[in-house]
């Protein structure tokens, strides 16, 4: 479990965070292929942009008409060319929308899966220091906020941007001094906007931080709830999960008071611009410089930029909360990129350690005097292995045993790559598979489930390895066979037909590695005869690490390591250490007479 500082309630450890550059050059690479979509899609929003600039002109020509300043024209005409320009511009809009659209959640899903796939290959010992919490609210709370911002704010950013130039640009065309009383309230608008971009990103990154930490403390509570229920923890997790709660509450207020804040100084922008361009209009018109439906259509032009500008400034608000979440999402990604370069290189600077794929034709498995610490920050003190070497010569099968907290599930945890050692290294086969006792099923059917090792795989094949297994009563018990839904809305498994489900994936995958941690232990041990028969075909022809939960297991395999706390005591076989007299011998007795009783 990761660790918490108690002052704080905070998770030490946390993943990264990518930089706003780094962020950047991240979502360019993942549009590769899709930036000429992007930018029609740009393109046909300025021309929607465009269009809707034809009703403001087209009412102060009616002005000017009534005025007399003008050549009277059908009314008709006007309604005509209205309704057309609305009609396409709101057909350019929708378009635009619907290719950008298209666009950024191709990119949305690209970000995501490129996250998923970065946790799944992410070691388990640095998923707990930073807090499973942290991990589930960049995939969920960061991805949800990026989604907004790509599907909401950004197809509709570039036709803000475009009808505000268009617009300024009319301006200058009507009358150049309208274009520069417009360009007055660009001070005051970056002015507010500066004031908002310097104020709001920290208040956001910090809101996210804090929602990871209170996911954090609630995971801990909800998965372990049978410990904090036995150990009378309610109250302690609850003022934890209360603080963290608050925490998230009190970042939320701050920034939505920024925002708050943002909203009014946009606000008096507006009125002060509005006030300067009608004022101008009104002097204009006195000397005769522009006609009145010059200056009416001036000013409905700016009217018509309140909606855009305030909403370019409340999407920019948007963006920034996005951005604070692409940059978690980010630095989680980067992660797959920073551990091909230390495979390469081997060598893990940050534990000290290296755990190489021994690319091995024998699939052999080498340990050779590892160290290893659940807290890299506190060496020697904390190690849970000591100096252990072992080699497992292919297709052999190796048995560890040893009494609990001996560094069994540790020692596995490090050959099957889950943890990387202290010191020391470790060597296996690229192709291993781990099971444990702790058998999961996913929500889908049998076949679902069993084609996860070996995804394609016939039916034909998945009917052999269950009756190979032993498992192929577990069809007789599902009405529908291998389309059987399992899972938790469908027909629950027994604990052996589960671990019996796991020993079948391992026979479909056929690995070059297979590591047992008491994949065969099902409480109650009722099912442990035929458990041990389908691990023993499952294991054969390929190399074997069994975490024995009962010494039967142990003496089928060629071979036994003894471990006690953290240290191999005795390696030999089951008849050399029950001569030998040693721990293992005393180990063997004590099951024996725990059996005839």
């Amino acid at each position: 479990m990761s660790a918490t500082d108690p002052r704080t309630g905070d998770v030490p450890h946390r993943l990264p965070v990518a930089t706003g550059r780094r962020s950047t050059a991240a979502v360019w690479d993942a549009l590769a292929g899709r930036r000429g979509l992007l930018i029609l899609a740009a393109m046909i929003s300025a021309g929607a942009a465009a269009l809707e600039l034809v009703t403001p002109a087209l009412l102060g020509s009616i002005v000017d008409d009534i005025s007399g300043d003008g050549a009277p024209r059908p009314i008709w005409l006007y309604g005509m060319l209205i309704a057309v320009s609305v009609i396409a511009a709101s057909a350019l809009g929708v378009l635009g929308v619907l290719l950008a659209s298209r666009v950024l959640e191709r990119l949305l899903a690209t970000l995501r899966e490129r996250l998923v796939s970065t946790a799944l290959s992410m070691p388990q010992d640095q998923v707990e220091r930073s807090g499973t919490g942290d991990l589930i609210s960049r995939a969920s709370d960061d991805v949800a906020q990026v989604s907004e911002a790509l599907s909401q704010v950004l197809p509709s950013l570039s036709r803000t941007v475009f009808t505000i130039l268009l617009t300024l640009g009319a301006l200058f065309l009507l009358d150049w001094r309208f274009g520069l009383t417009l360009l007055v309230g660009v001070p005051l608008y970056w002015l507010s906007l500066r004031w908002y971009v310097r104020t709001a990103p920290p208040l956001y990154a910090a809101e996210r931080a804090a929602f990871g930490t209170r996911a954090h403390h609630l995971l801990s509570a909800l998965t372990g709830l049978d410990t904090v229920l036995a150990y009378r923890l309610s109250a302690w997790h609850t003022r934890r999960v209360a603080t963290s709660s608050w925490a998230v509450a009190t970042w939320a207020l701050r920034a939505r008071t920024v925002q708050t804040m943002f909203a009014w100084r946009i606000d008096l922008s507006f009125i002060v611009v509005v006030c300067v361009v009608t004022g101008t209009g009104y002097a204009l018109v006195d000397t005769d410089a522009v006609t009145v439906g010059a200056a009416t259509a001036a000013v409905l032009y700016f009217l018509r930029l309140q909606g855009p500008l305030r909403g370019l400034m409340m999407e920019i608000d948007s963006l920034q909360a996005a951005a604070a979440s692409l940059a978690r999402i980010i630095g989680v990604t980067d992660l797959a990129d920073r551990a091909e370069r230390a495979e390469r290189g081997s060598v893990d600077d940050t534990t000290g350690g290296t755990t190489a794929d021994s690319g091995h034709t024998d699939h052999a498995v080498v340990v050779d005097d590892v160290c290893f610490s659940y807290d890299p920050d506190r060496r020697g003190d904390t190690d849970v292995l000591h100096g252990v070497c072992l080699t497992v010569p292919a297709e052999q099968r190796v048995a560890v045993v040893g009494t609990s907290g001996a560094g069994k599930t540790t020692l596995a945890a490090l050959i099957a790559g889950i943890h990387r050692p202290t010191s020391g290294t470790v060597s296996a086969p690229t192709d291993t598979m781990l099971i444990s006792q702790e058998t999961h099923v996913f929500a889908g059917t049998l076949r679902d489930n069993l084609t996860l090792a070996a995804p394609g795989v016939d039916d034909d094949v998945l009917l052999e390895a269950l009756g190979r297994i032993g498992a192929d009563g577990l069809l007789d018990e599902l009405p529908d066979g291998l389309d059987s839904p399992l899972g938790a809305q469908g027909h629950p498994l027994s604990a052996a037909r589960q671990q019996h489900l796991a020993l079948t994936r391992l026979l479909i995958a056929d690995p070059d590695l297979a590591i047992l941690d008491e994949a065969t232990a099902e409480a109650g041990s009722s099912h442990a005869a035929a458990l041990d028969a389908a691990a023993d075909i499952a294991l054969r022809g390929r190399t074997g690490l069994v975490i024995a939960h009962r010494l039967s297991q142990a003496a089928a395999c060629d071979r036994i390591i003894v471990m006690d706390h953290g240290r191999i005591l005795e390696d030999g076989s089951h008849d050399e250490l029950v001569a030998a007299g040693g721990h293992y011998s005393r180990l063997w007795g004590a099951w024996n007479t725990h059996r005839s009783h």
